[in-house]
């Protein structure tokens, strides 16, 4: 394993030393049934602020990941060729070898402190999820939200997982002081896709009650419905579902997202369609035959047909960056003991 490659540029920051060496390593497996097979590399990360490549089409800048690999192991997850950096397989080795660093809540509270922060948003769970299983063991993102409500720095979170909701007087106290914004991911709520496609998710029905339980706690959260996957989860009566599944857990926003296949992506979904959907993998070959992503045309059609039943169920698209925020309670109003005189100035 190269460990001594990782680089801070190849997770996008400004600077040229090491990530960690090889020395600062420790490799731990548990014997429970959740963990069961999987490997975690600790280690002691020398940075934890990325810069997003300027040729990204992501909205946001800077990014904060304490995990590498993921325990959902889904099938189409784009993050999956940064495991090759490492010298690990991008298919089951992505799903079972999962880094983490370990040291990212007090790394991550000085690099906020440094003068050369300027409190730029920072977004989180934009390559691997920041709530996949391994942050029920290792608890890395209550220190770090507390880092980023003690400095008021603006944040999002996008995730599948469930555990956010542990967190979740940490998001209140941090929406008091800075914009705070909350995404879960739902791409469909096919129960036999989802079982095959994302294994190692929570349900979508149960992450729509993590919708649910923050916006009842005056945390607007939006949905985003991705990936929408050609063929599979894109026929009129399935998007009108997964739309008013939805709009019923009481989201704020959708915004579909149609699958992308990247390199290490591509040729792990491909072998999983190759096993489950034999008969669709001419489609998809002729359907992505210029690249990672689907024609235009077909990304215009699913916008616009989401766009149009999220109209329908009262909700609407995020726009991007868009940040969500609780709104402070207002003070009481003082009883009146005696007449009061009220004046323009």
């Amino acid at each position: 394993m190269r460990w001594e490659n990782l680089t801070v540029d190849s997770e996008h920051s400004r600077a040229d030393a090491a990530l960690f060496g090889a020395e600062a390593v420790t490799t731990r497996t548990f014997d429970t049934p959740e963990f069961r097979g999987i490997t975690f590399h600790e280690i002691r990360a020398r940075s934890i602020i990325n810069r997003v490549p300027g040729a990204s089409r992501m909205p946001f800048e800077w990014t904060v990941n304490p995990y590498r690999g993921c325990t959902h192991a889904c099938v189409y997850c784009f993050a999956r060729k940064t495991h090759s950096y490492l010298d690990l397989d991008t298919g089951l080795g992505f799903d079972s070898q999962i880094v983490v660093k370990v040291n990212a809540p007090e790394l991550l509270r000085r690099q906020l402190a440094s003068r050369r922060w300027h409190g730029e948003h920072i977004a989180m769970g934009t390559n691997v999820d920041c709530y996949q299983r391994a942050e029920g063991r290792y608890r890395l993102m209550p220190g770090i939200l507390a880092a980023l409500r003690d400095r008021a720095n603006p944040f999002s979170i996008l995730t599948k997982g469930t555990l956010i909701l542990r967190d979740l007087p940490l998001l209140r106290q941090a929406a008091e002081v800075t914009d705070v914004g909350i995404s879960v991911s739902v791409g469909f709520t096919d129960e036999g896709l989802w079982r095959t496609v994302e294994p190692g998710t929570p349900a979508p029905e149960r992450r729509l009650e993590v919708v649910r339980t923050l916006s009842e706690a005056g945390i607007g959260c939006g949905v985003l419905m991705a990936p929408v996957i050609p063929f599979l989860s894109d026929r009129p009566e399935q998007l009108r579902s997964t739309v008013r599944a939805i709009a019923a857990s009481g989201a704020t926003s959708v915004t579909p997202l149609v699958l992308h296949l990247r390199p290490g992506a591509r040729e792990w979904f491909m072998a999983w369609l190759a096993r489950h959907h034999p008969y669709l993998v001419g489609r998809y070959e002729r359907l992505y035959a210029d690249g990672a992503y689907a024609p235009k045309w077909y990304q215009r059609r699913i916008t616009r047909q989401v766009h149009e039943l999220a109209e329908e169920y009262g909700i609407g698209p995020t726009r991007a960056g868009m940040p969500r925020r609780i709104r402070p309670p207002e003070p009481p109003r003082p009883e009146m003991t005696e007449p009061t005189q009220l004046t323009l100035l």
